[in-house]
């Protein structure tokens, strides 16, 4: 389903040349489970960023889907983007001044959904994710668990055939970050294709397979352990 072949990215920086990636060759089969760590400033986040259309290699190609992401026109990739790809971050990216059920409709309006249409279906998604007792709160009257939920009910709502998750549970509680990790795990069940950057070492366990980075190059490609 998706393939890093010799991808590598570098920027300049105070005039000097920086590496983020490094001749990265890697496939990732359809319905896999992986986990990125590494040091900070190994190459996660831009790794991540490749995979999700939004930055582009300085040389190398990523395959996706039999696509060349980097290869089609930014009006053609916005849209693979938007209809094979979820997003998932430590941050939430709600938008504060809308209900959790206004949130989840977002990506549904966008895909050209009814108004019935996206109401169904955000309700049918936060119920999933258990809030829905939650659907008319702003995401300041929700906890940090609460918002991630209902992030990760946005991501689903346009059935991503892949989800991109950029350390997901940083900022939440052991007990939720459990039940975040469950519902990744429930979701790759389901078939979708998981990629999630951690620093944290349990959660990375949660995968099926682990890609280590360090300076920019893929040092270590293995199954979990767990």
């Amino acid at each position: 389903m998706l393939s890093l072949q010799q991808v590598t990215k570098h920027y300049i920086h105070r005039g000097k040349t920086v590496k983020a990636l490094d001749d990265v060759t890697v496939d990732i089969s359809k319905g896999d489970f992986v986990s990125i760590v590494g040091p900070s400033g190994s190459g996660k986040s831009t790794l991540l960023l490749m995979l999700g259309g939004m930055l582009s290699p300085t040389s190398g190609k990523i395959i996706l889907g039999g696509e060349s992401l980097y290869d089609i026109n930014p009006e053609e990739r916005a849209s693979f983007r938007k209809d094979k790809i979820g997003f998932l971050f430590q941050t939430f990216n709600l938008v504060p001044y809308l209900t959790a059920i206004d949130n989840v409709k977002i990506p549904l309006f966008l895909a050209g959904h009814t108004d019935s249409e996206q109401e169904t279906k955000a309700v049918e998604l936060l119920s999933r994710v258990g809030l829905a007792d939650r659907l008319d709160h702003k995401p300041s009257e929700l906890s940090g668990g609460q918002q991630q939920r209902v992030a990760l009910a946005r991501m689903l709502a346009n059935d991503p055939a892949m989800v991109l998750a950029d350390e997901p549970t940083g900022n939440l509680d052991p007990d939720t970050t459990d039940s975040i990790l469950n519902f990744l795990e429930e979701i790759n069940r389901e078939g979708k294709t998981v990629l999630m950057v951690t620093h944290d070492p349990n959660a990375s366990k949660r995968a099926k397979r682990v890609l280590r980075l360090a300076d920019g190059k893929l040092v270590q490609n293995m199954q979990s352990v767990s």
